[in-house]
């Protein structure tokens, strides 16, 4: 076999380099991207912790203040890691050297690889910092820290895939701004982050089980108390499925060049 028909090998160093410039990136505005979460987050302990957390003393047997720590997670993690991938992959697009990576010997699945997995990994440490900074409010207790672990993983760069597709379909920086704020983010509100949907009638319980939102903090809330809206299996299942329909647009993408190459 010729050298020209063998597979092109994996391009490591071009997947380590724009992966080491996002992560770069993130660093030079490390007040923002860790002081923010730290102060959010302490004023939502603040407001629901003290103001509902008074009315409402247990959840599933809960304390209210330690239930609703995984949907402050999950609800950060979905926000930060749409707008970093999608703020990462729109910038080039904007000054116009995606033209240079799309020339340059790196293939999709590389580029997918390096901006989903710096955003991925910015997500995750900012998960990190909110359950450390949870901590100090409340007693946490996490039961299964593998999959907890393995939840925040999953998401982070479930999410930051999404992202990425955000970047490339927005043509302005102000609609990537769009589908975070008027879906993401009430889907969020609406999906259990701060409360459990039984305790909903049962007609609303029923029309949340079509918001996507809530297995994913059922599957997170339950890595921690052991106690889920949705059986575990499924909310695994619906996370590995809107990866592999985030993975099947981004394919899809790069195959036709839609918006990449106008």
């Amino acid at each position: 076999m010729s050298a020209s028909e063998r597979a092109p090998a994996f391009n490591g160093y071009a997947v380590w380099a724009i992966y080491k410039f996002e992560v770069a990136r993130a660093l030079r505005t490390v007040w923002q991207s860790l002081a923010t979460p730290v102060i959010t987050t302490s004023l939502y302990f603040v407001v629901f912790g003290a103001a509902i957390g008074s009315r409402i003393h247990t959840v599933d047997g809960v304390s209210y203040g330690a239930f609703i720590v995984p949907g402050l997670i999950m609800l950060s993690l979905f926000t930060e890691s749409i707008f970093n991938a999608s703020f990462g992959i729109h910038f080039p697009k904007f000054t116009g050297t995606i033209y240079e990576l799309l020339s340059a010997p790196v293939s999709a699945m590389e580029t997918v690889l390096a901006y989903v997995g710096a955003a991925a990994t910015k997500s995750v440490v900012l998960g990190t910092v909110i359950l450390a900074t949870a901590s100090l409010f409340v007693p946490l207790e996490i039961r299964h820290p593998f999959a907890m672990l393995a939840f925040l993983v999953m998401t982070a760069a479930t999410f930051s895939l999404f992202g990425f597709i955000i970047g490339i379909w927005a043509e302005n920086f102000e609609q990537i701004q769009i589908i975070p704020m008027l879906i993401v983010t009430p889907l969020t509100f609406l999906g259990g982050a701060f409360y459990s949907i039984t305790m909903l009638p049962p007609a609303w319980r029923t029309i949340t089980l079509f918001n996507p939102v809530v297995y994913l903090i059922s599957g997170f809330r339950w890595s921690f108390y052991g106690k889920a809206d949705v059986d575990v299996g499924i909310s695994l299942a619906a996370t590995l499925g809107f990866f592999g329909v985030c993975l099947l647009i981004v394919g899809w993408i790069f195959k036709t060049g839609y918006r990449l190459k106008t």
